[in-house]
């Protein structure tokens, strides 16, 4: 095993976290709250529900995060933890910008745009558009609503 650089080493994640598993929890979570409302167990239908409600902004918040290098999450890109510290991303001032643009739920395009109208330097933003890769975050939610695990943990 090639030893760390002293820069990589900063910023080697100790935990390592699941984005599907905690997904799993929040729909649960979710299904709890939703079926305690309604005053019986909604089932399937509240984890699906959550599914389409909440699935690709939780996995948007997650993916900040693993950029940012608070949450190593293992379905993202493992170079891609930490990059906006790393030198080049963390010297631009356009890197925040960008970074709330996509907390908000914007893509490229968006801000291709608003950088456009806004006169930014378009080389600068299509780096740092190309070293956040938005497009590799996009991940499926894998977890099944009609495993048994969701139709009797909670209601």
């Amino acid at each position: 095993m090639v030893p760390l650089s002293m820069a990589e080493a900063e910023i080697e994640p100790k935990v390592r976290s699941s984005l599907q598993e905690r997904a799993e929890l929040e729909a649960l979570r979710f299904k709890w709250i939703e079926s305690e409302k309604a005053g019986h167990d909604l089932g399937e239908m509240a984890i699906r529900a959550w599914i389409c409600r909440f699935w690709n902004r939780f996995v948007r918040q997650r993916w900040l995060e693993h950029l940012h290098g608070e949450t190593y999450w293992v379905e993202f890109d493992a170079k891609a933890y930490g990059v906006v510290k790393r030198p080049g991303l963390a010297d631009s001032p356009l890197v925040d910008t960008i970074l709330e643009h996509f907390k908000w739920g914007e893509e490229n395009l968006h801000i291709i745009q608003w950088a456009m109208d806004a006169d930014q330097p378009m080389d600068e933003i299509r780096a740092i558009l190309t070293a956040l890769d938005v497009n590799s975050s996009r991940i499926p939610c894998r977890f099944d609503p009609a495993r048994p695990r969701f139709r009797h943990a909670a209601g």
